[in-house]
């Protein structure tokens, strides 16, 4: 792939991480489906975790380019339930906001853990889902909710493979700017 379609991924990414804080997410419009629908949108925490995902398993190749995102979708649906139920978890905001940062640097280091990948996302997703369940709004049904959140989760991870597949080997320094961000992310939530 040329290298002017790496910079506009890289770019665009970029932009995101700088665009300003968006770590909380207090404005999801319409209810039910439209409502889980853009909050992976609305965060740059979630949408850069979810864009992430997707590069990093591009890297591995094989099973490992549905394994990885199934994990992700899977365990955070799991985790929506348990966040409608009323589940917090303690430092939610700041470990999400390392998932950033980890992913990131997972990208940009083309760190290939295999199983224990799969625990680590599937731990990561665990937070991002009670995020996402704790934010239920109140006139929204929770089954359309989560079916909206996995979907965009879904298609999120979809452009980070495509895009890390289409760029290959440049596709690791979409990463960097990722992980800046979770560090940036990290240290808004520490203050």
């Amino acid at each position: 792939m040329k290298l002017h379609t790496a910079a506009r991924i890289v770019s665009t990414i970029l932009l995101l991480a700088i665009s300003g804080n968006a770590a909380a997410h207090p404005f999801h419009p319409g209810t039910g489906f439209g409502a889980g629908f853009i909050h992976p949108f609305a965060g740059l925490d979630h949408l850069l975790a979810m864009v992430a995902v997707g590069l990093w398993a591009a890297q591995f190749g094989g099973r490992w380019l549905w394994a990885i995102p199934l994990a992700f979708v899977s365990t955070m649906l799991i985790g929506g339930v348990l966040g409608f139920a009323g589940l917090t978890l303690p430092l939610l905001e700041p470990v999400i906001a390392a998932s950033v940062l980890a992913l990131g640097l997972l990208t940009v280091f083309r760190i290939r853990l295999h199983a224990t990948g799969l625990a680590l996302v599937a731990a990561f997703a665990l937070f991002h889902g009670v995020a996402h369940g704790t934010e239920l709004p109140a006139a929204a049904g929770a089954l359309p909710y989560a079916a909206g959140f996995i979907l965009a989760t879904a298609l999120l991870h979809a452009l980070g493979l495509m895009s890390g597949l289409q760029v290959r080997t440049a596709a690791r320094w979409a990463g960097a700017p990722i992980a800046l961000a979770g560090g940036w992310l990290l240290l808004n939530t520490m203050a």
